[in-house]
Order: C-alpha cells, then sequence, then structure tokens
C-alpha cells in the first residue's frame, strides 16, 4: 500500500526565513519557465518548450543566480518544472478533449505553498528514531528542522514535500510498502446516502448531523474579507495591518478546513470499523454544483428570466459545505487500509424508488418523495423517511452489484 503522513514542522524563525525563501525562488523558477513556454509557442512559430530542454537549463541558471537558485536542492528544482509539466499536459489533454482548458496561470507567492523533494536522502533526509515523538527534517540549504512526528511511520520513505498551510509548516512523507491493517470481520453491511439537511443517513436508519462548519463561520469570514477589502489592491508594499487582515482571513478558512476534516475522519473511521462493505453512490459533484443556464427573454432583447440562480446558489455552498468528495475519498482510503470493500452504485432514482428489501414494492416515481423527508409510495403506500429510503436503495444496488461480480 502507498500511504502519506503529514506532521506538523517547529521551525525556528531563521528557517522560518529560510523556508520562505525556498517557496519564493522555487514559484520564481516556475513562473520563469511558464513565461519561457509562453514566449517560444507565441513568437516562435508556435514551437513546444518540454520539460526535458528546461531541466537542461537548471545547471546555467543555478550558476548565474547562486544567491537565489543555487542555494537549493537540483532535484527540488526538477520536481516543480515537472509540476509546470504537468499543468501543461493537463491543459493539453482538456483542450483536445473539448473541455475548459484552464491555461496554467503565473503563481504570485503567497499561492506557491509547496516544494517537492522526489527521493529521500536527496536534498532532504527524514530522521525518524523509533519510540520518540520529535524527528528532525532535514533539508538543503535550510538545516535541521524539528518535526512533531505523532504516529509512526510505515513502510519506506520515497518523497517529501515541504507545505506551508497559513503560519504553519508541515512535512508530507509519501510511503509505500506500508502493509495493510485489516480489521476483523463484522459480518454488517450498509448504504449511506449523502444529503444536505444530514450529512450522511445510512441504510440501519442512522442519521449523522450536517455541521455546517462553513455557514457557522460565514459571519466572521464575511466581516474579515469586508475588513480586507478595504485596503486599496494596488499598493507599492504593503502595510502591517494589510498583512494581519490576510491573516486573519486565511486563518478563519484553516480553521473550516480543520474542522470539516476532522469530522470527516471520524465519519468515515466510525463506517469502516462496523462494517464489511459500504456501499455510496457515484456522485458527478463538478455537474451537480454547476451554475443554472441563462434564460434569454424572448419578448425583450438583452434581459433575462428568472433561473433560479440564487436559490442554486445557496444549494451549491451548502454541497461544497458539506465536501462530499474529501469524505469519499477518506472514505476509500481507510477501507482499503482496514480490508473493507467500498462498492459505488448508480445513483439515479435512489430516492423516488420503493425498496424492496424494507417491504416495499420497487414501484418508481417522482411523486413518491413527498418532501425532503418524507417518502410515500404512490403505489402500496410504504412510508419511511425518504434518506433511509435511499440508503436502502443503494444497498440493494451494491448487492446486485457484487452478485454480479461473482
Amino acid at each position: 500500500m502507498i500511504r502519506a503522513y503529514k506532521f506538523l514542522l517547529r521551525p525556528t524563525a531563521k528557517q522560518a526565513q529560510a523556508l520562505s525563501e525556498m517557496l519564493r525562488d522555487h514559484c520564481s523558477l516556475y513562473n520563469g519557465a511558464l513565461q519561457e513556454r509562453r514566449d517560444a509557442y507565441r513568437h516562435a512559430s508556435k514551437t513546444t518548450v518540454r520539460y526535458g530542454e528546461q531541466s537542461a537549463q537548471l545547471k546555467e541558471i543555478r550558476n548565474f543566480d547562486p544567491e537565489r537558485q543555487g542555494r537549493w536542492s537540483f532535484s527540488s528544482q526538477q520536481a516543480t518544472l515537472r509540476r509546470l509539466d504537468k499543468a501543461m499536459q493537463a491543459f493539453f489533454r482538456r483542450l483536445k478533449a473539448g473541455e475548459r482548458p484552464g491555461y496554467p496561470r503565473f503563481k504570485t507567492v503567497g499561492r506557491f505553498d509547496t516544494v517537492a523533494f522526489p527521493k529521500d536522502g536527496d536534498g532532504c533526509r527524514w530522521d525518524s528514531i523509533p519510540h520518540d515523538t520529535v524527528t528532525r527534517l532535514r533539508l538543503h540549504g535550510v538545516g535541521h528542522i524539528r518535526a512533531h512526528r505523532h504516529r509512526p511511520v510505515k513502510g519506506r520513505v520515497k518523497t517529501i514535500s515541504v507545505k506551508r498551510e497559513g503560519v504553519r509548516w508541515y512535512v508530507i512523507l509519501t510511503c509505500d510498502g506500508v502493509p495493510a491493517e485489516s480489521l476483523p470481520a463484522t459480518g454488517r453491511q450498509v448504504g449511506i446516502d449523502l444529503g444536505v439537511a444530514r450529512f450522511l443517513t445510512t441504510s440501519d436508519g442512522e442519521h449523522v448531523v450536517n455541521p455546517r462548519w462553513g455557514n457557522r463561520t460565514a459571519k466572521d469570514l464575511a466581516d474579515a474579507q469586508r475588513h480586507l477589502a478595504a485596503f486599496p489592491k494596488r499598493t507599492p508594499q504593503r502595510t502591517r495591518k494589510h498583512r494581519a487582515a490576510v491573516r486573519r482571513v486565511a486563518k478563519l478558512h484553516e480553521k473550516i478546513r480543520r474542522q470539516r476534516n476532522d469530522h470527516h475522519h471520524k465519519s468515515a473511521l466510525a463506517l469502516v470499523r462496523a462494517h464489511d462493505v459500504i456501499a455510496h453512490e457515484r456522485l458527478h459533484i463538478a455537474g451537480m454544483t454547476r451554475c443554472p443556464r441563462a434564460r434569454p427573454d424572448p419578448d425583450n432583447e438583452g434581459k433575462f428570466l428568472p433561473n433560479g440562480a440564487a436559490a442554486k446558489a445557496g444549494l451549491n455552498r451548502s454541497i461544497l459545505d458539506a465536501g462530499w468528495a474529501q469524505f469519499l475519498t477518506i472514505l476509500a482510503n481507510k477501507a482499503e487500509s482496514a480490508g473493507r470493500r467500498m462498492v459505488a452504485v448508480d445513483a439515479r432514482n435512489t430516492s423516488r424508488t420503493c425498496p424492496t428489501s424494507a417491504g416495499g414494492c420497487g414501484h418508481v416515481a417522482r411523486e413518491n418523495r413527498v418532501s425532503q423527508s418524507r417518502f410515500e409510495c404512490t403505489a402500496c403506500g410504504y412510508t419511511a423517511h425518504a434518506d433511509r429510503v435511499g440508503a436502502l436503495n443503494i444497498l440493494d444496488r451494491a448487492g446486485l452489484a457484487l452478485r454480479g461480480a461473482a
């Protein structure tokens, strides 16, 4: 198995300044490489510059600017150029597929937060001592940084990344050969229905509340963003008050992210420990949160008819605040580590079908869903909570999928 470990770094003030300079110089390298690709395509008869050509220039760049580029690891700079190359490849892939291409953008220093080291021992070294929570991370050009290792690292460390989140620094280790820690079998299967009113409902009738972390902090976040917006957008030098306003907004966003992540981990762990098979809907969240199309008014040129954009915007915020995609990713990772099985089924009409496994008739109709929480079959009269009906149908479809695979 491949697993990632994330640990908090505790750099000194001098080391934190060196880490910031490392991000700044790698950001400059990224932007310079992107500018070279743009200029070559525009002014040299649509010439494409590739990673190999830019990587071959690194030695000259380091010799030309030893104070900024020559002080950092050569392999980490190659990883930065590979990062740009992957972004360009993704751009051309989307362009050929007819999707929104999204050309790679230049990075500001505040948005370039990660530097990767492709190999442990090449510009970086993870010094781990068994049975000791204090570990050192050695970085070329920075020194030995204390890391709080709150859990043991298993497997072999392959890649190391240093990431800045707000005012904190983290190290992310990617390890392979991590042994799976299978949990004992429970003989239980469950279907889960993700929602907005409730975060999820199981086929057993259990409900997990939706904390709505973003909604809880919306007022404080709006005040902080309003205070930040009051500063001039283009000033030659940012003031101390402006930097404090930026930190306040970033801190609130980080708080919401940590709260949501903690809730997802705890909910996923409870499901994995109690069930052998977990079924869920196959959701296309990007399509679910897409803005509705404008409806031109045929009688008044230049005007538009109501399309429910305001209500859809509120629903989109609720879906994104719940973080379904992140939760399913966490659930899949924990299930793989514990030896559990995840089954994704078609989401169509799961909340409109009368569940046969609970004594229903299998009738499918839009009218069966009376309200957000009430289900009443128009054919046989079966009534239940609508979210539980959806979870039961998800579990039934997972059973059919498992029998078909067998």
